[in-house]
């Protein structure tokens, strides 16, 4: 069923079938996806919650670690409740607006997550190799600024996605094989030339991906000189700690996201039901392991988690 417009013509709503190919297992494999829901929203909140009540954790590093919970709640929350929705309860129509509403979603907030990685390395980069400078250089209205450019620029770059789409003609097929909408997923289903939407896809990914990951590179470059160069080992293995939580983090988000980026334009040779339980960890693995990750390497949220838990000072 088609709904007409003055320039284009698109479904009504979308069939998404969630995990084509592992359909007798699916209400099984909405539990582990579940348990991992809960433990993205329960610790992304707790995160938020120590840093907003202890005011001296209100500094650079924290403040960034407070964005990344943000934008894990929001990219988490724009897919998961329909996919459990779709495994659970056969619940496989979305609504046309709905499902670009997700697109967006998941784009923008995928790119401020990027961004967000991207500010976290130069504050380390700063603390460490400028530690005497580190507080006049990145001051609160310094990284308040930093975050709206990084959160403009998802919003900017991500918004005609939307747009180009919304005005193009759809093809009778309303299937996506997949438990969520995204931009690439949607537009193979449409009846007319991409080409322009497809190279403006991929100019969005390069540029920021691209961009981000240079950044962090040189600055982890820049960090890894100013280590060594330290005449203490203790010194040393300190620092590295330091980094070592944010190395864990930028892993856990790029190599899954350029996984299934690459996949869906040229992995022609991945089983579908490997690059469709990849993207749906992708949007679901980075908000679960943060928290966690952050929890355990950072002293100062371990310590107040375990004073929220056992109510003993740390």
């Amino acid at each position: 069923m088609l709904a007409s417009g003055k320039n284009s013509s698109h479904p009504v709503f979308f069939i998404l079938l969630g995990i084509p190919g592992l359909e007798h297992s699916q209400f099984w494999i909405a539990f582990p996806l579940g348990a991992m829901y809960v433990v993205a929203i329960v610790g992304n909140i707790t995160i938020l919650h120590i840093i907003r009540t202890d005011h001296t954790l209100h500094e650079p590093m924290y403040l960034f670690l407070a964005m990344l919970a943000i934008t894990d709640l929001v990219l988490s929350s724009s897919t998961q409740p329909k996919m459990l929705a779709i495994l659970w309860f056969h619940d496989h129509e979305i609504e046309y607006h709905a499902c670009l509403i997700q697109v967006f979603f998941i784009h923008a907030f995928s790119s401020v997550e990027s961004g967000v990685l991207m500010a976290m390395a130069l504050d380390r980069y700063v603390a460490i190799c400028f530690p005497l400078h580190h507080p006049s250089i990145l001051t609160p209205s310094v990284v308040g600024k930093l975050g709206a450019v990084v959160m403009m620029r998802g919003l900017l770059w991500v918004s005609p996605f939307c747009f180009m789409v919304s005005r193009m003609p759809f093809c009778p097929n309303q299937v996506i094989p997949q438990s969520y909408c995204e931009h690439m997923a949607v537009l193979k289903l449409v009846c007319a030339d991409t080409t322009i939407n497809r190279a403006y896809g991929l100019f969005v990914a390069f540029s920021v991906v691209g961009f981000d990951t240079i950044v962090i590179s040189i600055s982890y470059v820049m960090i890894l000189r100013t280590v060594l160069g330290l005449p203490s080992g203790e010194a040393r293995l300190k620092a590295f700690g330091t980094c070592a939580s944010h190395i864990c983090v930028i892993l856990a988000f790029y190599i899954p996201a350029l996984f299934t980026f690459l996949t869906h334009r040229f992995g022609h040779h991945v089983p579908r039901v490997v690059h469709i339980m990849f993207a749906n960890l992708y949007l679901l693995v980075p908000p679960m392991l943060n928290p966690i990750i952050y929890g355990v390497r950072t002293k100062q949220v371990r310590d107040r988690v375990i004073q929220g838990c056992c109510g003993k000072d740390p």
